[in-house]
């Protein structure tokens, strides 16, 4: 039986993987010249990689996060890789206001939106569960309810323009994943509340399209400073993660999975053998390097 998994998982990863989710070979960057996009957490990671691959084909951007600063020089630079135009409004999610205010500019200045990517996440530790509710609740609201008030917000300018919604997730709403157990709950409720929200599209024939996001451990420099030294593997690039993101949006993909073949075969696993995949994510961890606190 061993072998037989050995052999079988990696094949059926690889078909499902080239079925499902992986990006068609029929996109265009131009299909993003001119178009219209919000890019949330855009400071940096990601979200920055996101701006630049979008800069380079020419859209149109407003990025936002936290840090002024910072969302400066990312701006600085779409213009000098050839955005059509780009701008920021920082702030924290933290803010049940700020939402609205951030869709309001792309309202004030655009007159409409082409394309929503959020992709921001408020602070969680990496560590056992500290039993602490205030801090879910925190993060439950940067994490998921500003997604849905970002999205409430934009939907009306979406149906207008048959837009897209991209939502950055992770592998961790969908496979539970131990010492992010806050972290993991508000990619669950993410992954809920917006598959949900896609089955009413298309009952009510709305045609914006929702893309899922779900990715595995990225080499961002807030990921890799809390999780290296209690991981084994490696972490997959921004830059192409990023591009993938993009693509999957441009294409109204259902969803994306990166690393492709990493996170299809997990979630095969997880469907045909999940004790034995959870015993596979325990073994991925250093344990004596992550001290309670």
């Amino acid at each position: 039986m061993g072998l037989i998994l050995k052999i079988l998982i990696p094949l059926l990863g690889l078909v499902l993987a080239y079925y499902f989710y992986s990006a068609p070979e029929n996109f265009n960057e131009e299909m993003l010249r001119g178009k219209r996009v919000i890019v949330t957490g855009a400071s940096s990671g990601i979200g920055e990689q996101m701006a630049y691959h979008l800069a380079r084909m020419e859209a149109h951007l407003l990025l936002t996060a936290r840090t002024e600063s910072k969302l400066k020089k990312v701006v600085r630079r779409c213009l000098e890789l050839g955005a059509a135009s780009a701008r920021y409004v920082s702030g924290s999610m933290e803010d049940t206001t700020f939402p609205d205010v951030v869709v309001k500019e792309a309202e004030t200045t655009w007159g409409g939106l082409d394309m929503l990517i959020l992709n921001h996440i408020g602070y969680s530790y990496f560590n056992y569960f500290d039993g602490d509710v205030g801090h879910i609740r925190k993060l439950l609201e940067i994490n998921f309810l500003s997604y849905v008030a970002m999205t409430v917000s934009a939907l009306p300018m979406l149906k207008e323009s048959d837009g897209s919604i991209v939502v950055v997730s992770s592998m961790a709403g969908r496979i539970g994943t131990p010492f992010i157990a806050p972290y993991t709950a508000t990619k669950f409720a993410l992954e809920g509340f917006f598959s949900s929200l896609r089955q009413e599209f298309i009952m009510e024939k709305v045609n914006v399209s929702l893309t899922l996001c779900v990715l595995g451990y990225i080499d961002t420099e807030n990921a890799v400073r809390a999780v290296s030294h209690a991981v084994r593997h490696k972490p997959a690039p921004k830059e192409e993660c990023a591009l993938e993101i993009i693509k999957s949006g441009a294409l109204r993909q259902r969803e994306l999975y990166y690393p492709t073949r990493l996170m299809s075969n997990l979630l095969l696993l997880r469907a045909i053998a999940p004790d034995f995949l959870d015993s596979l994510i325990r073994g991925n961890y250093k344990v004596e390097n992550i001290k309670r606190p």
